[in-house]
């Protein structure tokens, strides 16, 4: 077992953001988060991170899924992880050292450089990538046994030492006491008066110690995250990680290069994703569902078999069987029951629908509680505000409700009721009644000529 120290607590300037880049979010997840979640897959106890510019954020978007600690000056790796002692001293073991801003880490990787640090009895082991073009990066330069001799910056580095390809990530697993004993004897010796992380391997190496180096597969991995395209960059990545997940777990999806999910998104076997649809954190999609294209669930939760078709649907539930849309909008804490229709441009508010109800088009219901099979014609409105306050209206089961009825709430309808088109519904209604609330007809012969 290990427990990690993840280091978050720069600026970001390029990002050129108020925000601190760390909780800038990759497929609705923070940069760090993302870290933090790949630690804790891979089996970490204990997960410590590291905060400084406007530590406060970052705690705030990040929760309490973490202990922190504050780096309260910039002052380099290797003095963001002396922040951390207190923590390394007590969880002991191996600690493994990651970035907050290299969100497409995965934990395969990282139980995979534990467990080698563990086989081959290293003090420290460097996780590298070998690049075509290793310009800029730190490289590796390893001995005749393979272990870690010393890592060259790039400026630094020979032309010898330039060809070579394997480059540090910045990332590292060492033991809690070799880490502890070389952190104590690190020193600023550099023009920027700064503590490397890097001067800990050469001082642990010079105390006989054996350092070691783990190769990653997937260079992608390492990416670090400095401005906006290199987030884009890391967001195409993520996605098609997310939606390929998804498809191998047996979902279909239309054109999946078009389609946006976020993390932590739930979708059942034999579902079918349509071209541009964005699924946003908190989704849950049942079995043989079809969500057609261009809808947006955000916070929603299908149960199996209902139709979504070009529809937006916030934090709501929809039961099995329904159907949605096209173009309804469902607005938060909406309950939809089995075997609704839900048809085009309709647009539900806080509301509650019992199974079998059919809202055929051009309807808004807000604030509403309704039964059973109930039918709602074409341009129904519930009139649930007065200026000051919201009402609601409750209509019972087996109800007919006319078109271009308007319920000025708050109203009772008694079950089975029938209320005539074009009414305008101030009064409740008992059950099995017909409600006509609208002016007699008058026509008025030759008004027309009259006129003229």
């Amino acid at each position: 077992m290990f427990s990690s120290v993840i280091l978050a607590a720069g600026m970001g300037t390029r990002m050129k953001s108020a925000m601190p880049k760390v909780i800038h979010k990759v497929c609705g997840r923070e940069l760090v988060k993302w870290v933090i979640e790949a630690s804790k897959a891979a089996g970490a106890d204990k997960v410590l991170t590291v905060v400084g510019h406007k530590a406060d954020d970052v705690k705030a978007a990040v929760g309490d899924v973490c202990e922190y600690a504050l780096q309260a000056e910039q002052k380099g790796t290797g003095h963001a992880v002396m922040q951390a002692a207190d923590f390394i001293k007590s969880a002991g073991g191996n600690i493994v050292i990651l970035n907050g801003d290299t969100p497409l880490i995965t934990a395969d990787t990282v139980k995979a450089a534990v467990d080698y640090h563990n086989e081959c009895g290293n003090a420290a082991t460097v996780i590298t990538a070998v690049l075509d073009d290793a310009a800029g990066y730190g490289r590796i330069v390893r001995g005749a046994d393979g272990g870690v001799l010393k890592i060259v910056e790039h400026k630094d580095a020979s032309e010898e030492e330039r060809r070579i390809n394997e480059i540090n990530s910045g990332m590292y697993v060492f033991n809690a006491d070799d880490l502890l004993s070389a952190l104590y004897n690190l020193t600023p010796n550099n023009a920027q008066g700064e503590y490397y992380l890097t001067d800990t391997l050469e001082i642990l190496l010079n105390g006989g110690k054996k350092v070691g180096a783990y190769t990653i597969a997937d260079n992608d991995e390492i990416r670090g995250i400095n401005d906006r395209v290199q987030l884009w960059e890391a967001e195409k990545i993520m996605q098609r990680r997310i939606n390929e997940a998804h498809m191998r777990n047996g979902v279909t999806m239309r054109m999946p290069e078009t389609i946006m999910i976020e993390a932590d998104v739930e979708i059942g076997a034999d579902s079918e994703i349509g071209a541009n649809v964005n699924l946003k954190k908190g989704t849950k999609i049942g079995a043989n569902c079809v969500i057609g294209q261009g809808s947006i669930l955000d916070g929603a939760v299908i149960r199996d078999g209902v139709n979504v078709l070009n529809s937006v649907i916030l934090d709501s539930e929809i039961d099995s069987g329904t159907n949605v849309g096209p173009f309804a909008y469902v607005r938060p804490n909406c309950k939809v029951g089995k075997d609704v229709k839900v048809g085009d441009f309709v647009e539900l508010k806080n509301t509650v629908i019992d199974d079998g109800t059919k809202i055929s088009h051009l309807t808004y219901l807000g604030d509403s509680d309704i039964g059973k099979n109930v039918n709602f014609g074409c341009g129904t409105v519930t009139c649930n505000y007065d200026g000051k306050n919201k009402y609601r209206t409750v209509i019972g089961d087996n109800c007919f409700v006319g078109c271009n009825t308007n319920f000025v709430s708050p109203i009772n309808v008694g079950n089975g009721a029938y209320i005539a088109a074009g009414s305008t519904i101030t009064e409740d209604i008992p059950e099995s009644s017909l409600s006509i609330a609208r002016a007699r007809q008058v026509n008025k012969d030759g008004w027309t000529d009259k006129r003229k």
